[in-house]
């Protein structure tokens, strides 16, 4: 992290070697987007909010409840009216519940992998692992893993106006040795990797100075720092990885774009208090700016890997924290893309890696029942981007642990953030021995789109 609010003379040579305020170097250099021929004829660019529910949120706790089953099975909430006639949801999720035009409700995802890790990279990457082992050590990010979705996107269609492909905050997903895979770009490369924030933005010194010049550098002064790059670059190769990324950080730090994105300071109170002053609501708040930004893939992780995961306590986390947290910042977000119009070019996608188990249960030495991993069916959210709101896809059985309709996977969401950004999911990718791959292993979920 660099220690220096502002970024000085004899500092600025340093951005080749150093983090700006919690982002990752490599990420911070990749600044490119898509340009996809789609989107190029609308004149609009489009960007997807992933709100990742990390963990696993309970299908049967708050999108797809279940009140007329054994209470072994229902759990403690009670399901409301929605303003769409005939969909119900959890009772502490009344922001979602008022908004439900707006939102595409789906309960019939499904797959077959219980674990964090690889279950993780299929909703990160809309692929499965290239290589996945038994052991969850096995199974950390590395070198060998399908790129994520800003990544592939800047693979396909690159831009160089220092506004990166894609954002990942408010941290990366790690959990003691272990750090989950699909969250850079795998076996493409670090050039493609998203800009990652490493920071709360809800904290009150969360500011991103390092991404400003001062006030008194002026742009001759921007370019005599570039022409000495360049004779050091001269005597030294000058072509190298390291002087590309010096080269990315004069785009971007010209540009100015993404570094407004990140000033909510500039917010009124009054719009950070709608969005909730915690993690989640800043998080989405700073998803909204960098749409304006032209971002065009923002991830916002909500919580830490664990969040959601709620093997015990299951409801007392839900009710307390984390359904109160997630109803009133995605009301927020949704409200102000609406209200800029914004909404139509922002796909918005909230969920998880997978549900929970139908049958309640207690961990040994705890009081505190929950529910524990389970990916055969599980629920998620959709709106904007074309999406139709107001209705309900697919269906689960009368326990929520099978779908009894169509079924959706991760390969399938994935293949629908690309089609959302202009991307082909059949669009080829080479690794890096040169090998043509197809870059994505699902089918757009049509029926988010279509009339019902």
């Amino acid at each position: 992290m660099l220690s220096h609010p502002i970024l000085h003379r004899r500092e600025f040579l340093q951005v080749g070697a150093s983090s700006l305020l919690g982002v990752g170097l490599p990420a911070l250099l990749a600044g490119r987007a898509a340009s996809a021929s789609r989107l190029a004829e609308t004149g609009k660019s489009r960007s997807v909010i992933l709100v990742l529910l990390t963990g696993g949120m309970s299908q049967l706790d708050t999108l797809d409840m279940k009140p007329d089953a054994p209470s072994e099975i229902r759990g403690e909430f009670k399901p409301i009216a929605t303003a769409v006639p005939g969909i119900h949801v959890c009772e502490h999720l009344p922001r979602l519940a008022s908004r439900m035009r707006h939102w595409a409700l789906v309960r019939s995802l499904s797959h077959k992998e219980n674990g964090h890790l690889p279950a993780t990279h299929r909703l990160l990457t809309g692929a499965p692992m290239p290589s996945q082992r038994g052991s969850d050590l096995d199974n950390i990010l590395s070198r060998r893993d399908w790129p994520c979705y800003a990544a592939g996107l800047n693979c396909v269609h690159p831009r160089f106006d220092g506004v990166p492909s894609g954002v990942t905050l408010p941290h990366s997903l790690i959990e003691g040795p272990l750090t989950w895979p699909g969250q850079h770009a795998g076996f493409l490369g670090a050039t493609h990797d998203p800009l990652l924030v490493t920071q709360d933005p809800n904290a009150p010194n969360f500011r991103m100075d390092s991404y400003r010049l001062r006030d008194d550098t002026d742009r001759s002064r921007m370019d005599q720092r570039r022409r000495l790059l360049d004779r050091i670059g001269s005597v030294s190769g000058g072509e190298d990885l390291f002087r590309k990324h010096q080269e990315r950080a004069f785009e971007m730090l010209i540009s100015g774009r993404v570094a407004e994105a990140f000033r909510l300071e500039r917010e009124p109170d009054r719009v950070r208090e709608r969005y909730g002053r915690n993690q989640f609501g800043q998080s989405l708040l700073l998803a909204r700016r960098l749409v304006q930004a032209g971002v065009p893939v923002i991830q916002a992780n909500m919580g830490i890997v664990q969040s959601w995961d709620t093997h015990a306590n299951n409801w007392g986390r839900l009710k307390t924290r984390l359904l109160p947290w997630l109803d009133q910042g995605l009301a927020a977000l949704i409200d102000d893309l609406e209200a800029e119009g914004r909404l139509g070019d922002t796909l918005v996608a909230a969920l998880g890696e997978f549900g929970r188990t139908p049958k309640v249960s207690t961990l040994p030495g705890s009081t505190q029942p929950g529910r524990d991993h389970w990916a055969s069916v599980y629920s998620g959210l959709f709106a904007g981007g074309g999406v139709r709101g107001g209705r309900v896809i697919g269906r689960s059985d009368r326990s929520s642990a099978f779908p009894v309709s169509d079924a959706y996977t991760p390969y399938d969401v994935g293949a629908t953030v690309y089609g959302a950004l202009g991307v082909d999911a059949d669009a080829e990718i080479r690794d890096a021995l040169n090998r043509p791959l197809r870059l994505n292993a699902g089918k757009p979920i049509q029926a988010l789109f279509q009339e019902s």
